[in-house]
């Protein structure tokens, strides 16, 4: 259990990563992102996923032990210390455009996989200071109405027509983009205005205006002392973060829809409506947000705890190489639409 504990320390070699890229030049700027993109996939086609589940005891050791906490917990500042090296060095004398270029893609790496996916984890958290840590990687992508919108709208509206996170079958991938982004946004305004209104609060404590003032604030700081350049580089960033998890959600739901079952319900969200991958590496290093299907069924599973489901619909690849295909449309179509098929049936 100590090693498998220890296997979830890997993916701080994209932090290592990416502060030597704020340091360097040339090609090791860029290696967090060819790491990531080029080297995981490729392994990932010649390795085997691994479909094992934790036996029950094996579950209750590691449904208790908080060092699988405490490593979520210590990327929170090791997000601020990246950003701060980000901030401070981006405008280096004597960078290329090259160089820039590769910085500010390796922060938005990381805006996607720490920022947002740890954010994530931590939110479906019902402690309030794990809640607290999730806003604060969430902002760092400045997507802090994400935990408002995926907490009580994605997971209750997941493959319903309702859901701006899902993608519908035969979409490119770019006009999900448009379309998620701005369905998330209004979206979350909505419920934050639906909760204001039910707590008898008013305007000034809507929790979505909070989020708007303190992302406003933080930029507002990044400019004053880091400079306007830095921000626009830094809200760039923050941008790509937003893209990878959008990419992240366009390969998760493709095509699977819930069935309706009347009076505007629909059936419930179970493994077989979420797509799944089992390939080693993409799960380590996203501390097993590719198992899903086993998230949506119960989201207040621990990442260290997701289980395989055998009947839920799996990837062609791990998420690196289905978020490569997926820029690609007619390709993915090519490749998925036939598996959304199979499904179906």
């Amino acid at each position: 259990m100590k090693t498998r504990l220890l296997k979830y320390s890997i993916p701080l070699l994209f932090n290592i990563g990416a502060y030597r890229s704020f340091h360097y030049t040339g090609v090791i700027t860029w290696l967090p992102v060819i790491l990531a993109f080029a080297i995981i996939p490729l392994l990932e086609l010649m390795i085997s996923p691994d479909h094992s589940n934790l036996s029950a005891a094996e579950e209750e050791m590691a449904r208790h032990d908080k060092l699988y906490d405490w490593i979520l917990y210590a990327i929170v500042p090791i997000q601020y210390i990246v950003l701060y090296q980000f901030l401070t060095h981006i405008t280096d004398p004597g960078l290329s455009g090259w160089d820039i270029a590769g910085r500010v893609t390796v922060m938005g790496l990381m805006c996607g996989v720490m920022g947002i996916n740890v954010g994530h984890e931590l939110g479906h958290r019902v402690n309030r200071t794990e809640q607290t840590l999730a806003r604060a990687l969430l902002l760092t992508s400045l997507y802090m109405h994400f935990f408002i919108e995926h907490n009580r709208g994605h997971h209750k509206n997941v493959g319903t027509p309702e859901d701006a996170s899902s993608a519908h079958r035969n979409e490119p991938l770019y006009f999900f983009w448009l379309r998620s982004i701005r369905g998330v946004y209004q979206k979350a305004w909505k419920i934050a205005i639906n909760e204001q209104h039910k707590k008898g609060h008013s305007f000034l404590q809507n929790e979505m205006l909070h989020y708007q003032l303190i992302e406003l604030a933080f930029c507002l700081f990044i400019g004053f002392y880091f400079g306007w350049v830095v921000l626009g580089y830094f809200l760039i960033a923050a941008l790509i973060g937003i893209l990878l998890l959008e990419t992240v959600n366009y390969i998760e739901h493709y095509g699977l829809m819930r069935k309706p079952i009347g009076n505007g319900k629909y059936e419930r969200a179970m493994p077989v409506h979420s797509w799944n991958s089992d390939h080693t590496i993409g799960r380590i290093m996203l501390f097993e947000l590719s198992r899903h299907s086993d998230h949506h069924y119960l989201a207040s599973r621990k990442y260290q705890l997701l289980r395989h489901h055998d009947d839920s619909p799996q990837l062609p690849t791990g998420y690196p190489g289905s978020m490569l295909l997926a820029m690609v449309p007619p390709l993915w179509f090519r490749v998925m639409n036939r598996r959304v098929a199979e499904v179906q049936q």
